[in-house]
Formats: structure tokens, sequence, C-alpha cells
């Protein structure tokens, strides 16, 4: 009798698609969507919108993206009121979630706007937002941070500044403003939820990121393989701080055959990256993101 596996499927509830839009976040969607198609993943998208609840057993990841003040006010409303129980219950159940810049600021304790009354956030990061008004520079520009032992890249645009109590940086700024351009933080990390500045967008110019949402999400509803921070967990993603050309090396490749995602031919993608950091002046890490481009494509062809 022949076995047939059942292929595998996430949902993604998208928070706000019409009032959080800005600067190419639906991209990030965009992004997940393609990565898991690739790989025979069914990825359905479900909008949130204002008014509608958010049932924590109906999803595997979670994202909310950027809006002007204007457009944050009922959404903080809506957020706090309609969905806030739900979006506690599935971050404390580990659900991968990604909040970027008003979501990320929607996620900390509160955000104060530089006219009107405070906006109340969930407090899922320990962290405040402050807009000092227009006589302060925007944080605007391209943004590069050290995230674990690689890069991010990406946008920010801003006027808010985030300050962080007890919660971890998602990373440290290489170049760029980051949470508040004064103590060198970026974003900010409670369990799997992410908070970041990062538009640009973030998830096409960072594959490896993109997959580590996409193996969160498989690993909390199916369970398989190691655990998020075990070697390997992490899709056999290459150490840029490394000299060494590592795509014979036997210990990558079974991390690699370990891992719950195939890997892709990301040359695009990590090129795009390279030449964020070029542009930001980081030689250095631009060329460990192209020795990933050429990485990712010998790794793919071994496995293939």
């Amino acid at each position: 009798m022949i076995q047939t596996i059942a292929p595998r499927s996430l949902t993604l509830g998208h928070l706000y698609p019409d009032q959080l839009n800005l600067y190419g976040d639906r991209g990030n969607i965009l992004t997940l969507q393609r990565r898991c198609q690739l790989r025979g993943i069914n990825l359905r998208i479900v909008g949130l919108g204002v008014g509608d609840a958010l049932a924590p057993d109906e999803y595997d990841l979670l994202f909310i993206g950027g809006g002007q003040d204007k457009e944050q006010a009922p959404v903080a409303q809506d957020l706090y009121e309609m969905k806030g129980i739900g979006l506690w219950a599935a971050i404390e159940d580990d659900m991968p979630v990604l909040a970027v810049c008003g979501g990320y600021q929607l996620l900390a304790h509160y955000y104060r706007p530089a006219e009107g009354p405070d906006m109340r956030g969930l407090g899922v990061f320990d962290a405040w937002t402050i807009h000092k008004g227009a006589q302060t520079p925007r944080c605007i520009g391209d943004i590069a941070l050290r995230w674990n032992d690689q890069t991010l890249v990406g946008f920010e645009n801003h006027g808010g500044r985030t300050y962080l109590g007890t919660t971890p940086p998602l990373g440290r700024v290489l170049k760029g403003s980051g949470n508040n351009a004064e103590d060198g933080n970026e974003g900010a990390v409670y369990r799997n939820a992410f908070g970041t500045y990062l538009h640009g967008s973030l998830l096409p110019k960072n594959p490896h990121f993109a997959d580590h949402l996409i193996e969160l999400a498989l690993r909390r509803k199916y369970g398989q393989g190691t655990s998020p921070g075990e070697p390997g967990s992490l899709n056999g993603q290459f150490h840029p701080d490394t000299e060494d050309d590592h795509t014979s090396s036997p210990e990558l490749q079974s991390d690699l055959a370990s891992s719950l995602l195939t890997p892709l031919d990301d040359r695009l993608e990590w090129e795009a990256h390279a030449s964020i950091l070029e542009r930001l002046g980081l030689h250095t890490e631009a060329a460990a993101a192209l020795r990933n481009a050429r990485d990712a494509v010998n790794v793919s062809l071994a496995l293939s």
C-alpha cells in the first residue's frame, strides 16, 4: 500500500491590510507566500480588519504593518478591544508574529504622538514610543543591523522614538537610526513575536529571516525536527562571519537535510541584500552576503 503524505499548509492572519500598508509592507506577505509555494506549502492569507475578532487557533502566523498616525488611532482601539485577548493568547503560545513600524509601536505599552492623546498598546513588548515633534528629525533612510551572526537590511521612516525596558532588541544597528537613533538598538523580541522599523520591504531582501518565520510556524504546527535555537533549526543558515566555504561541509549538509525547508536559489535576494550594505559602506558584510548568494546556489544544486 502506497502511503500519501498530506501537503503542509499554514494560515497567515494579516492584521489591518487596508489601514497599515505603508512602504511596501505588503511585499512581506507576497514573499512568505512565494517561498512557501516553491516548497509545496500552501499558505492561506486571511485579512483581519477593524471589527474582526482574532481567534488564535485559526492561524499559524500573524503580520501587522505600518501606517500614519491618523490611521493608527482607530487601529489602536480595535487592537486593544477586539483582538487583544486573541493576540496575546497566540503570542504566549509561541505563534510567530511580525510587526513593522506602526504595528511594532502598537504592540508596546503606548505611542505618544506629537499632538493628541497617547495611543494605548498591548504591552507585548516592554517598550514605549514618543514622537518628539516636527523639530526633531525623522529617522529615515537605509538601515542595516546585526541579527545573531548575520545582517538584516531595510528602509526606515519613522518620527517616533522607541525605548526598550527589559525586552531585548531584534538586533544592533550597524548603520541607520533604529529604535531611537540613540542607543543602537533596533526592534524588539518577545517569544516568537518580532517588532521592527525595517520596511523596504523587509522579507524580500532578507530571505534568511523570512525562512526563520516560516520554519517557526511549521515547527509549532507540526512539531517536527529540532526546537528553535538548536543547531540546524534556522534552515541551514550560513554564518557570514566565517571565511571558509561551507558548501562541501558534511555538518552543513546534515543541518540542511534535517531542516523543514528545502534551500532555494536566493541569488537575487542576497544580491539585493548586499547592494544595501554596499550603499551603507559595509563592505565586509556585503561580501558575506554575496557568499551567501553563491552558497545558496551550490547547496540548492547539491540537494536537488
